[in-house]
């Protein structure tokens, strides 16, 4: 199920709904995801709440702690915040609906047992992979990874060029 509790532009609860399905299967989850798409208020009392962290946050995942009813059994919850999304849509150069996707493959991995804070870059592989077979622009991970160190060059005076001549 898909609650689009803030509206994003572009992006229907259908939409979702059939990224979500192809989600699923791509990252062998083994069940079905609600996702929550709300405010940044909402986010941070859920982050508040859940880890402790008193700040608004892009997107939280909760995996399932009961099996489900039934044939089918929920793999877990993903909630993303709309403006967090609207914001990185802009600064990286995409739609906002390509960020609630983005940010909902991200969530499901968590869902699928993944921990980019802890796995050595298992994460991060496994994310590209499934972004590039899915279609999607730039992820979590590669956006938040540290970038690469540059070599410092210090300028040369004249005198010790002069030296380094001779």
């Amino acid at each position: 199920m898909v609650i689009l509790e803030k509206r994003v532009k572009g992006l229907s609860s259908a939409a979702l709904e059939r990224f979500v399905t192809r989600a699923c299967a791509v990252t062998r989850l083994p069940g079905y995801v609600n996702v929550l798409v709300t405010g940044s208020p909402e986010m941070r009392a859920m982050n508040r709440r859940f880890r402790g962290k008193n700040k608004a946050t892009d997107v939280l995942s909760f995996p399932s702690v009961s099996p489900g009813a039934g044939r089918r059994k929920l793999a877990g919850e993903v909630a993303i915040s709309a403006d967090i999304a609207a914001q990185n849509a802009v600064r990286h150069g995409h739609s906002p609906a390509e960020e609630i996707r983005i940010l909902t493959l991200h969530g499901m991995l968590h869902l699928a047992g993944f921990d980019h804070e802890r796995d050595n870059g298992e994460m991060a592989r496994e994310e590209l992979q499934l972004r590039r077979s899915l279609r999607l622009p730039t992820g979590l991970i590669e956006r938040t990874a540290a970038p690469p160190k540059r070599l410092k060059v210090r300028a040369r005076s004249p005198r010790t060029q002069a030296r380094e001549t001779r």
